[in-house]
This record gives structure tokens, sequence and C-alpha cells, in this order.
């Protein structure tokens, strides 16, 4: 579309009509997992069936709802893949209830956190009208993020759960514990768009030439330095590689989107393999960690979680046992770090693979509401965001079927937790905020006019013409 004297403008259409379709079709796919499980298990289906998939059913129109009200331009694709994956998440983990006598009733508490998820998703569209009231604020947000992601180890706020997974990632305030680095993932990737946004041209041009190779200069890697001084002590005195690796990355891969050069990623990179190398062989916990994804059978107690896991994919298949058939909870804290595993065995390679291209859809639709944006902080955060969802998958799936080492990450809006699914929510809610502002119509802008001077006679002036 066109205007006179306007540059030609593209007009996306709003399509909420096929979200709505594809939403339907991702709620199916919990509520169809729940009620096959009973059907393989006991031949019929659970006396409240009816109540449970209508509320399953009325948060995902709900949350369709919200988004057609407030953002009818956003992308129609990021919620039903997300709605797929917390149903499916959900339905997984009540299997997994089945496994025990008596049952945990974990997935009764993961749909409250679910609902909560939405409500503040919700909360979020409707008074955050702009994004970009939250730019401007790095070095603030930096501070806040940083003590959020260090908050575990203050001693006064330990949680029980800290023993039990054997990390120093959760605190406990009023008797409900959470990981405040769930919170703090948000925190960090709006500090280091808004950082980036201000300093690209710094970080891209500064520097001399050494040998071809164009160095940055030294204040220029001083935040690169924070992170990683960060990143290691998260590494040493938490125990949480994932979490180590999750914020590094995400700042050197928005580094390497904001500046476009490959120097940042060789420094940052090589910075942290070099601490990973050195902390390995003086850390027992890092040691252990690689010890059990090389050779898992050395130490068949202490890597028991990872090999039973192993087996019930290797019995899964290529089409799985089916929902209810196999014997997932054999495996400890399955619902959490290892529900892919458990997606594994029972639905099978096929399966696992079909919930990755669901994440990577999901990842994909959210680097395209980068590329759509028009704004520069929009573009970065965006593409932070994505990056998370990216690096998690990776991190996490990679471990289970022990492609890297196992970091301890949750499986986005599949896992067991509220805080990773709440902040989860959160993060939706601003890719979408940013899609929308990035498709809906834009004004059009009228060109200044520009005067022709190509058929006119260069003529010497004289200045001092008239005067006295």
């Amino acid at each position: 579309m066109s205007t006179p004297n306007s540059q030609p403008v593209v007009i996306y259409r709003k399509r909420r009509n096929a979200e709505l379709a594809l939403c339907l079709l991702a709620a199916a796919f919990g509520i169809g997992g729940y009620l096959i499980t009973h059907l393989n298990r006991d031949a019929a289906l659970p006396s409240n069936w009816i109540a449970v998939s209508a509320i399953w059913l009325a948060i995902c129109i709900a949350a369709h709802l919200v988004v057609r009200l407030k953002l009818p331009y956003a992308d129609p694709v990021i919620l039903p893949c997300v709605l797929a994956l917390n149903g499916l998440g959900l339905a997984m983990i009540h299997r997994l209830d089945m496994s025990f006598d008596p049952s945990p009733n974990a997935a009764t508490m993961q749909l409250i956190w679910t609902a909560i998820g939405v409500a503040l998703f919700a909360v979020t569209l409707f008074y955050l009208r702009d994004y970009r009231v939250l730019q401007g604020f790095s070095y603030i947000l930096f501070i806040v993020g940083m003590i959020l992601l260090l908050l575990p180890l203050l001693p006064f706020l330990s949680s029980p759960n800290n023993a039990a997974n054997g990390s120093q990632i959760w605190i406990q305030i009023a008797g409900y514990s959470f990981q405040p680095a769930e919170i703090a993932k948000i925190v960090l990737t709006l500090a280091f768009a808004s950082y980036l946004t201000e300093n690209r041209d710094l970080l891209q041009l500064a520097g001399r030439r050494v040998f071809g190779f164009q160095m940055p200069r030294m204040r220029d890697l001083i935040p690169v330095g924070v992170m990683w001084a960060a990143a290691v002590v998260v590494l040493i005195f938490q125990n949480d590689l994932g979490t180590s690796l999750l914020f590094f990355g995400l700042f050197v891969m928005m580094l390497f989107v904001a500046t476009s050069q490959v120097r940042w990623v060789i420094i940052g990179v090589s910075a942290f393999a070099v601490a990973a190398y050195v902390i390995g062989q003086l850390a027992p916990h890092v040691a252990t960690r690689v010890s059990s994804w090389l050779d898992p059978f050395s130490n068949y107690e202490a890597n028991y979680q990872i090999i039973t896991a192993q087996f019930g994919m290797a019995w899964g298949g290529l089409f799985g046992r089916g929902w209810g058939q196999g014997r997932p909870g054999l495996t400890p804290v399955a619902s959490s770090d290892f529900i892919s595993a458990a997606i594994g065995e029972e639905l099978g390679l096929v399966g696992l693979v079909a919930v990755i291209l669901i994440y990577l859809l999901m990842v994909a639709r959210g680097l395209r509401a980068a590329l759509t944006s028009t704004v520069i902080f929009g573009k970065l955060l965006a593409s932070g965001f994505s990056f998370i969802f990216a690096l998690q998958i990776f991190a996490i799936i990679g471990g289970v079927t022990r492609l890297l080492p196992l970091t301890g990450l949750t499986t986005p809006f599949m896992s067991q937790g509220g805080s990773s699914l709440v902040a989860n929510w959160l993060i939706v809610a601003i890719l979408l905020l940013i899609s929308h502002q990035a498709r809906r119509p834009q004004v059009a802008t009228v060109p200044a006019t520009v005067a022709n001077l190509a058929d006119d006679e260069t003529s010497l002036i004289n200045l001092n013409e008239g005067t006295a």
C-alpha cells in the first residue's frame, strides 16, 4: 500500500481467527494427552474429565481473547505454540503423578501456576502499552538483575530445595520457595538491550586493528568481564552450570546481534571455555558433571537419574510406549529437569522431535518479531528473549540426551515449577507486544521536500554587495 508523497507501507493481516483455531488445536493436545493416559491405564475416563478439560480450554481461550483485544496485530503463532507446550507439560506431569501412591498432585499445583502466569500475562498486556518505557534504565536494571541472580548465596534466605537439588538456586520467603534467576533473566535481558542500544556504535567501530583483527578497547571489555565474573561466581558457588551458561551466552549473543561482529563471540566463548576448564580442574562438582556426561556408568548410583532416563528413551524407541504405558516415574525428578525424557519414553523419538519443532517454531517467530521491529531496542529485546528459549531448550534437552553435560535448566512451559512458568509467560507477553507494535500499520511519513537544482547554473555570490 502507498499514499501520495509517501513510502510504501506494508499492512500485515491481523489473523486473529487463525490464532483462535490454532489455540483450540493446542488445547486439544493437552486434553488429549490427559484423556488417553486414563484410557490406557484405567480403560475409562476420570469422573472429573469434563471439568478439567473445561478449565484448560477456558484458560486457552482467555489468553487468546486478551491478545485479540489488546494486541490485534501480534504474531498469531507464538501463543498457540506456548499453549501446546504448556498443555503437554501439564498432561505429562499428571501422568507422572499417577506413578506414585499417594499421588503428589503436582499437576494441580502446576495448573494453578499456569492460571497465575496467564493472569500476569493479561495484566502486562493491559498496563504495558509501550515496551519502550523499559529502555534507558540499563545500569539500574543490571544491578537489580545481579542482586536477584546472587540472592540464593545469602544464607538466611536459603531454601531446603537447594539441598534436595544440589544447586544453590532457590530462596525461601514466608515459607514459599522460588528461583530468583527466573526473574533475573527478564531484568538482565532488558538491561542488556538498553545498554547495547545506547553503545552499539562504540562497540562496533572503536578499537585498533592488530594482524587484521579489530581489537576492542579495554573499557569496552568491562561489561563482558563483569558478566564473565558473574557467570564464574554462579558456576562455583551456586553449582549451577545451566544458569551460568544461560546468562553469559545470552549476553554474548545479544552483543553479536547488536554489533554484527564475530570477534565478540570469539572473545566470549574463549573466556567461558577457559573458565570452565580451570574450574573443572579445581571444583569437584563440575568435574562430576563432565564425568556423568562422558561415562555415566562409571558411577551408577551417582548418575542413576541420567542412566534411567537413557533406558527409558531407549525403551520408548521411535514411536514410544504410549501415554501412560511407560515407566517414566523410575527417573528421579522426572517432572522437572527430565520431563523431555518422559516425553521420549511415552511418545517416542517422533513425539520428542515434534515437541522440539514446536519450540523451534516459537523461537523462529520470536526472531521474526525482532526482524520486523523498526526499533533497535525492540530488535535486541525480542532476539534476547528468543535466545533465552533457544539456549534453555538446547541446554536441557541436549543434557538429557547426553549431547551436552547436564545443566539443570528447566524445559520452558513444560517442566514443573511456578517461578519458571510465570517468568516465561511474562516473556511471551513482551514478545507479543513487540510483535504487535512492529506489525501494526505505521503512520506514513511524508518525506521532506528537496529542491531540484540539477538545471540551475553555478553562480558566484558577492557577500559584500550592498554593504557599506
